[in-house]
């Protein structure tokens, strides 16, 4: 599986019910320019460039699209899914009013170039230890279906690599696990231990506590990778 190609596609391209929608794509050189204060009807027009008019409080999949290539981003950049968390957005691949001002009120950004600007920003939150779990265990109700608790095992695939691809060096045995495993979606707990199993496990696994707290799955995971070790070594 292509891990950047499924989380652009949530991020984009979620709802098949957007697709005959009209992005007002007219946007201008002014909203490139960065006044020294935050204008809230500027950041309003802003807005309006990417709703649709049969829907002007509503950025679709169709308008975050357009968004990300204005802002020079790809949907799968992992600022993306910080700025969402700073909006407080529901529903990946939309962006109400309400969300978009909270978050752009927050950053005091109210056009391209100042949002630009604070990219680096958005990715230096993820080096907070408090602020990435927080991030996290958004992601989780962010990405699933909102009629399902759980989160298909796709999906949390392809967020696990956004969140952990550069920190967790077990994160490909964790996905080979899944690809054999029984599990077809993961709920909130079992996705939360992951990242504490991530931060508290060695690679080696010496520290692992059997007898903790651990979900089963993170057992089976565990059992499973010493089987897979102990067949390497034989080889």
């Amino acid at each position: 599986m292509d891990l950047g190609e499924d989380v652009s596609s949530m991020f984009g391209k979620r709802s098949k019910t957007s697709s005959n929608s009209t992005v007002n794509r007219s946007r201008t050189k002014g909203m490139e320019e960065a006044p020294t204060s935050f204008n809230q009807k500027k950041c309003i027009a802003w807005f309006r460039q990417y709703s649709t008019p049969n829907n002007t409080d509503t950025i679709g999949p169709e308008g975050v699209e357009a968004f990300c290539q204005d802002l020079n981003v790809e949907p799968e950049n992992i600022a993306l899914l910080v700025l969402s968390w700073k909006m407080g957005a529901k529903q990946m691949g939309f962006f109400t009013l309400q969300e978009w001002l909270l978050g752009l009120t927050d950053l005091q950004c109210d056009s391209l170039a100042k949002l630009q600007g604070k990219l680096n920003y958005l990715h230096s939150l993820l080096l907070d230890s408090s602020h990435f779990k927080s991030i996290y265990r958004y992601a989780f109700d962010f990405s699933r279906d909102k009629d399902q608790r759980s989160l298909d095992v796709e999906t949390a695939k392809a967020m696990l690599g956004l969140l952990l691809g550069r920190q967790w060096s077990l994160l490909n045995s964790f996905f080979q696990f899944l690809d054999q495993s029984r599990y077809r979606v993961l709920n909130k707990d079992q996705w939360c231990n992951v990242l504490e199993f991530s931060r508290a496990v060695d690679v080696d696994l010496k520290n692992y506590d059997v007898d903790g707290a651990w979900p089963v799955m993170l057992d089976e995971f565990v059992e499973w990778l010493k089987v897979t070790r102990g067949e390497s070594n034989i080889q």
